[in-house]
């Protein structure tokens, strides 16, 4: 009977402690209709398109609606060696991936948001060269992933106190 009380009791406290559903109402909710209103300005490069792509995934972005917001990315990718033997050969590499964003009021032209968003990830160095090429280009795409991420949500932050 006990473990019954502490789940019930945790239920009917929870309301009181303010919290909501940063992405309530669904696709029909503030969020997301903020989210959609969202056009992402073309980004240079290999970088800049795999950036775009994964941005418009997370926003879903409406063709036929009219841009509330533009989204300025200025994307930092860097490799460096750190693991180096006695042959001053390098063992591994750290890819570092900044993101500096900025979202612009299309109808004031006013930067309501400017932030940044990073991630990086270790590479092995192996004999391969095609390996470790191969494994720079998955800790790419796996990078631009989070930093998306954490780029829409923290634009769902801002969407959610508008």
């Amino acid at each position: 009977m006990n473990r019954y009380i502490a789940p019930i009791l945790l239920v009917m406290i929870l309301p009181a402690c303010g919290l909501q559903p940063l992405y309530s109402g669904g696709s029909k909710g503030a969020v997301a209709a903020t989210l959609g209103t969202i056009s992402v300005v073309a980004i240079e490069g290999k970088n800049g398109w795999l950036m775009r792509n994964a941005l418009h995934d997370r926003l879903g972005t409406q063709n036929n609606v009219s841009s509330q917001f533009r989204l300025v990315v200025t994307l930092d990718d860097r490799i460096s060696g750190f693991g180096v033997r006695a042959d001053d050969t390098v063992t591994r590499e750290r890819r570092t991936l900044r993101a500096r964003y900025q979202l612009i009021s299309t109808a004031t032209g006013e930067t309501v948001l400017d932030a940044t968003a990073g991630s990086d990830a270790g590479i092995d160095v192996v004999s391969s060269e095609y390996a470790t090429i191969a494994g720079e280009n998955s800790a790419l795409e796996n990078l631009m992933q989070k930093v998306a991420d954490q780029i829409v949500t923290r634009l769902s932050i801002y969407a959610r106190g508008k």
